[in-house]
C-alpha cells in the first residue's frame, strides 16, 4: 500500500467513525431537545415560529364554542414531559401576543426546563369565563366570549395530541383579570390544575362596591359589557365565579397567592408618577382582596401560601418578580425540572 492509499485509507475510517459518533449523540437522549425542533400542526396547517424565540411555536386551536381560530404561544417541554404551566394575561390582553412572553420574557424563564408553557392570546376583559352574551354594546360586531369552554375542553385536546401535555397535570398562573381567573379555573376544574398561581389578583369581587368597580374597569378596558359576563347582580353565576365563595374544590391543590404593598420600590421609580398613582391604587385594591381571601382560606382549611411583598405595585416588575421567584415551585409540584 502506498502512501497516498494509507492516508486516504485512514481518513476514510476517521470519517466512518466520526459520522457513527455524530448518530449515536443524535440518535440518543438528544431526541429530547429536539421535541422543541419542530412545528406542530394546527387548525389553519402548521404553527410558526414566534417572534419571541426560545422555541415558542405560535399556534391556530380552532374554537367551536367561539367559532374561531384562538392563537396560543407555546414552548414544548425541553424533554418531552408531560406537565403543563396555562399563563393567563391581565385586563388589557391584546390579539398580538400574550404579554408575559412580551412585558417579561417566560420563554427564556423556562427554557431549560420539562414544562410546557401554554399562553393564549386575547381574552381582553374575558376574566376568561363563558359569557352569556356578546362581550361589548357593538352588537353589529358582536364579541363571543367562552374561554372556560376553549381552555378546559378545548385546548387540551390539543396539547395532548401535539405536545404530549396531559389533561391532568397543569400548573395555571395568571396576573390581575387572569389572577383570579386562575384560582376560579383551578377550583371549578380540579382534575385539570394541581398548582394554582395568583399574582395581584382581584380575589372578592361581589363584595360591597365590587361589581362597580368591575364594571368601571370593563368599560375603561373596551367598552367591556359587565352584565353579558354573568348576567344581572342578582344571577347566581356571578358568585359562581368569584374567588372568595368558590375555593373549597382548591383542598388538596398546591396553592400561592400573593399581592404587592402599594408602596413603591426601587423598581417602581422609572414609570411616571401617574403611572405609579395607577398601579398604587390597584395594587392596592389587590392586596387587600388577596389578604380577605387568604384569611377566609386559613379559616376554611383550604392550605395555601400568601406572599404580600414589603414594596410593589400593580406593573411587571411586580408580577414578573413572582414568577420568578415562584418558578422553582412550579417545578417541584409538577416535576418538571
Amino acid at each position: 500500500m502506498n502512501f497516498k492509499n494509507s492516508v486516504r485509507g485512514k481518513l476514510t475510517a476517521l470519517l466512518v467513525a466520526l459520522a457513527s459518533a455524530l448518530a449515536v449523540v443524535v440518535g440518543a437522549p438528544q431526541a429530547s431537545a429536539a421535541n422543541r425542533d419542530w412545528l406542530r400542526p394546527d387548525s389553519t396547517g402548521m404553527c410558526e415560529w414566534d417572534r419571541v424565540a426560545y422555541w415558542v411555536q405560535r399556534c391556530t386551536v380552532w374554537s367551536p364554542a367561539m367559532n374561531r381560530h384562538i392563537p396560543v404561544q407555546i414552548q414544548p417541554a425541553q424533554r418531552a414531559g408531560n406537565a403543563g404551566l396555562y399563563m393567563l394575561d391581565g385586563l388589557r390582553a391584546t390579539e398580538i401576543t400574550n404579554a408575559w412572553v412580551n412585558d417579561v420574557n417566560a420563554a427564556q424563564m423556562f427554557k431549560d426546563n420539562n414544562i410546557t408553557l401554554v399562553m393564549p392570546v386575547g381574552g381582553a376583559g374575558s376574566f376568561y369565563a363563558d359569557w352569556q352574551g356578546p362581550a361589548t354594546y357593538d352588537l353589529r360586531n358582536p364579541v363571543n366570549y367562552k374561554w372556560e369552554t376553549f381552555l378546559t375542553s378545548e385546548l387540551p385536546g390539543y396539547l395532548e395530541r401535539n405536545f404530549g401535555v396531559a389533561r391532568n397535570n397543569n400548573s395555571i398562573a395568571g396576573l390581575s383579570m387572569g389572577a383570579g381567573a386562575a384560582l376560579t379555573l383551578a377550583a371549578k376544574h380540579p382534575n385539570q390544575f394541581r398548582q394554582v398561581l395568583s399574582f395581584s389578583g382581584y380575589l372578592a369581587t361581589t363584595i360591597p362596591g365590587g361589581q362597580t368597580a368591575l364594571r368601571a374597569a370593563l368599560l375603561d378596558g373596551g367598552m367591556y359589557n359587565l352584565n353579558a359576563m354573568w348576567g344581572s347582580v342578582l344571577n347566581p353565576r356571578r358568585y359562581e365565579n368569584d374567588p372568595f365563595l368558590n375555593m373549597g374544590n382548591l383542598r388538596g391543590r398546591d396553592v400561592y397567592v400573593s399581592a404587592g404593598s402599594a408602596v413603591p420600590g426601587p423598581a417602581d421609580a422609572k414609570y411616571k408618577p401617574e403611572h405609579q398613582a395607577a398601579g398604587i391604587a390597584l395594587e392596592g385594591v389587590a392586596n387587600a382582596t388577596t389578604r380577605a381571601w387568604s384569611a377566609k382560606a386559613n379559616a376554611t382549611g383550604v392550605r395555601h401560601t400568601a406572599v404580600f411583598t414589603p414594596t410593589g405595585l400593580h406593573n411587571w416588575d411586580q408580577f414578573g418578580s413572582q414568577l420568578e421567584a415562584t418558578k422553582p415551585r412550579i417545578l417541584n409540584v409538577m416535576n418538571a425540572w
